[in-house]
């Protein structure tokens, strides 16, 4: 049977850098034909406090026999505003202040920690337990979101570019129904071990800004023809979602990415696997936090 574990210590640690052919690409809009420039706007001093919960289900059937793995994390993120340059360029320290997690995986208990109760974490949780209030990266964007800079503080997963802790944001204004996408390279193994390349792109299309928030509709797809293996591999990046972001003041207010796949053939003619998978994120007020759980 697959590995079922599913990657909450890389979504929660990690932050990764936007690298990638970039493009825009004009289609047909009803708009009026106005213009809005995105661009990241953060202030030296400020702190930004993200909630993000993430779900995950994957159930994987090979041979008559079905397994299935499941997974709940709630933390809250923050970025601390370091430098902010005359150009544009900003500065901040990446930390993961609270963490709760939960894993069910085949043959095995229900495993718990949260950060704030658990004085030891279970076994399979000590990485993360090790980076919970620690800075984990410095990172220097663009007001676009490129990655200036970056310099790790904390043992983190490897670092993929096409997994982004920003999202990228074009360059020149943009109206309502423009798209813009980038384009990765993403490393793969084959069923029988070879590696191999595999082309994919983000999808960003601005929807509508209303009061002053843009609604942007962003997916994931892969572009090299895959088979089943190699496909079931990638399936956690095949995400679409919405993003909402505040033109005024230069963030994200929040953001939905879900995967709901079933992939057919991806160990034999029999096997099936079906993902489905959820985060949501959004940007907290100065007093909240996450609700007390009950020991």
């Amino acid at each position: 049977m697959p590995n079922l574990k599913t990657p909450h210590i890389v979504l929660l640690l990690s932050t990764i850098s936007l690298v990638g052919n970039f493009a825009i690409a004009a289609v047909e809009s009803a708009d009026s034909g106005e213009t809005y420039t995105l661009a990241y706007k953060f202030e030296l001093g400020e702190v930004l406090r993200y909630r993000v919960d993430h779900t995950a289900d994957i159930r994987s059937t090979m041979e008559g026999t079905t397994q299935q793995a499941e997974t709940k994390s709630e933390s809250i993120k923050a970025w601390k505003v370091t430098d902010v340059l005359p150009n544009g360029e900003m500065e901040f320290v990446h930390l993961v202040e609270v963490v709760r997690m939960s894993n069910r995986v085949p043959n095995r208990a229900l495993v718990e920690f949260d950060s704030e109760r658990d004085t030891s974490p279970p076994a399979g949780f000590e990485q993360v337990a090790r980076a919970v209030g620690v800075p984990l990266s410095v990172v220097r964007i663009s007001p676009t979101g490129d990655i200036i800079s970056r310099e790790e503080k904390h043992p983190q997963p490897p670092v993929t570019d096409d997994m982004p802790i920003t999202l990228r944001l074009p360059e020149e204004p943009v109206a309502i129904g423009e798209q813009w996408d980038e384009s990765y390279d993403v490393p793969a193994e084959t069923k029988s071990g070879a590696s191999i390349q595999v082309r994919t792109r983000r999808v960003c299309t601005l929807e509508s800004v209303k009061h002053g928030i843009a609604t942007i509709t962003v997916e994931y797809q892969i572009l090299t023809p895959v088979n089943a293996f190699v496909e079931s591999n990638l399936i956690e990046r095949l995400t679409k979602g919405t993003v909402r972001f505040d033109i005024e003041k230069g963030r994200i207010v929040s953001q939905e990415h879900e995967v709901d796949r079933r992939i057919l053939g991806f160990a034999g003619d029999s096997s099936v696997m079906h993902h489905v998978s959820r985060m949501e994120e959004r940007l907290l007020k100065a007093d909240e936090r996450l609700a007390r759980k009950p020991k």
